[in-house]
């Protein structure tokens, strides 16, 4: 098992160190496994504090997330004995990550890619990761569609203002399924019949189906703005059925 320390594990995680000791003196983390002076920090650990940092996102509060590991770490032991917190916790990004040089970025999206601002911004926003003088790219398709709408003369600040909105968006429909998971499995914490084993596997068996709700409502609601905006256009318009030759 890999072992970090204080640093490298809070990088890992997008979080400060400052973040992963707050975590510890309210008690969301357990205490790293000490090698003199040094906190050495395990895969559990970094499990644990993406895990926070995901339920902080979706508007959980210090005391909430304390009650759902308590939850969790007592009875029925949801999250370790029976595998919910890797249900849950598992990554959803199923893309391979790739590393570029900033003349890599500057050649696939454009000198204003490169722009301090601009970097900084791409890194706040988790579409860019440093690693040593270059970057790792978490999702090689965002970077792909920004790359297009940057060849197509959109300004990258732009891009970065859609690519932010977006991400607030999708934030949004994640915390409703999230909320709808975690609620159940909570309101089942006094049930002797409820068997997180099941519930695990159940969160497993829906993960690609929210991918797959997302898409097709995105699916839909794309099409109902273009029927919109035709609509809006003299002599255009959605296509209509043809009626029926008289008889």
């Amino acid at each position: 098992m890999a072992e970090y320390r204080v640093a490298e594990v809070a990088r890992l995680a997008g979080m400060t160190v400052r973040n992963v000791r707050v975590y510890q003196d309210r008690g969301l983390l357990p205490p790293p496994r000490r090698q003199g002076r040094i906190g050495l920090y395990s895969d559990e650990h970094l499990a644990r504090l993406r895990l926070i940092g995901r339920l902080l996102d979706r508007g959980y509060t210090f005391a909430t997330i304390g009650e759902l590991f308590d939850t969790w770490s007592r009875g029925h032991d949801l999250a370790d004995a029976l595998g919910l917190r890797e249900a849950i916790s598992a990554p959803w990004n199923t893309e391979t990550p790739t590393r570029m040089s900033r003349a890599d970025l500057r050649r696939r999206l454009g000198r204003d890619a490169i722009d301090p601002a601009q970097l900084e911004r791409a890194i706040e926003l988790g579409l860019l990761i440093p690693q040593g003088t270059a970057f790792v790219v978490p999702s090689p398709r965002l970077l792909e569609a920004g790359a297009e709408l940057a060849a197509a003369g959109v300004p990258m600040s732009t891009v970065l203002d859609l690519a932010e909105a977006l991400r607030d968006d999708m934030a949004t429909v994640a915390r409703r399924f999230f909320d709808l998971l975690l609620t159940r499995a909570a309101s089942h914490e006094d049930d002797p019949a409820f068997d997180p084993a099941t519930f695990a596997e159940t969160v497993v068996r829906l993960r690609p189906h929210a991918q797959r709700t997302v898409d097709a409502l995105l699916a839909m609601a794309m099409q109902r703005e273009a029927d919109r905006l035709l609509a809006q256009i003299p002599g255009e318009g959605p296509p209509t059925a043809e009626a029926p030759a008289a008889g």
